[in-house]
């Protein structure tokens, strides 16, 4: 619903390049202009243009790409897991989530209920957070009815062994994004069997923020792993 390929922010982005990494930071269409299946579909050609343009324009190894986002970034990250081709070579997904189907999402919140109640008009995340619309306004789909509608959008039901390599990094007080949404998720990659690795941060709440220069030292050290250079 919100978010610009700008907050990436100088200091992770300058952390990865010094690393020797080529950085492209995309952005896609929100909602509720458009539709969840939209912003998935945004990913997949973001993802095809970097394959295709990547080696011309910034020198790098198309086979080589590791997808990094947070939040709903963190979200599409763990899509780009199952729903581009071919897979990226390895994930991190800082504070974000695989089930966008379950009650933290489908029914009213408690954190943001305890603020003033919103419209739709004037902040339609709080308005859809405090009602539990959330589901219903991006996919279309009502998940209490229709639960089935959102297998396509939810990760942790696309788990298989093809799932890249993935790195979870979460605050326990996060109050936006469950910590509980990565910790199924780890679970679920351990029980198919995927390489993958889970750093909780405790006390941390969203972003990460007091906690962030660690985050990205070892969402360096998993990258280096994984994305061997020649």
């Amino acid at each position: 619903m919100r978010g610009s390929r700008k907050d990436i922010g100088s200091r992770g982005l300058l952390s990865y390049v010094n690393d020797g990494y080529a950085v492209v930071s995309i952005d896609y269409r929100l909602a509720p202009d458009v539709m969840l299946k939209d912003i998935i579909e945004d990913l997949q050609d973001a993802f095809r243009w970097v394959r295709e343009q990547g080696p011309g324009l910034f020198r790098i190894d198309p086979d080589r790409i590791a997808v990094v986002g947070s939040s709903a970034g963190g979200y599409l990250t763990l899509m780009a897991g199952f729903c581009v081709e071919p897979r990226p070579a390895a994930l991190v997904s800082f504070f974000g989530y695989g089930d966008i189907a379950g009650k933290w999402y489908a029914e009213p919140d408690d954190y943001y209920c305890r603020m003033p109640r919103a419209t739709r008009e004037e902040n339609l995340y709080l308005y859809c957070r405090q009602n539990g619309l959330w589901p219903n306004i991006v996919a279309g789909h009502d998940p209490k009815t229709e639960p089935r509608a959102f297998d396509p959008y939810c990760p942790i039901r696309n788990v298989t062994l093809d799932y890249p390599p993935t790195l979870l990094l979460h605050g326990d007080e996060d109050t936006d994004v469950p910590f509980e949404q990565s910790v199924i998720m780890a679970a679920e990659l351990a029980r198919v069997g995927v390489e993958h690795e889970f750093i909780p941060y405790s006390g941390a709440g969203h972003g990460l923020v007091e906690h962030y220069r660690d985050a990205v030292a070892k969402t360096l050290v998993f990258l280096r792993k994984h994305i061997r250079f020649h």
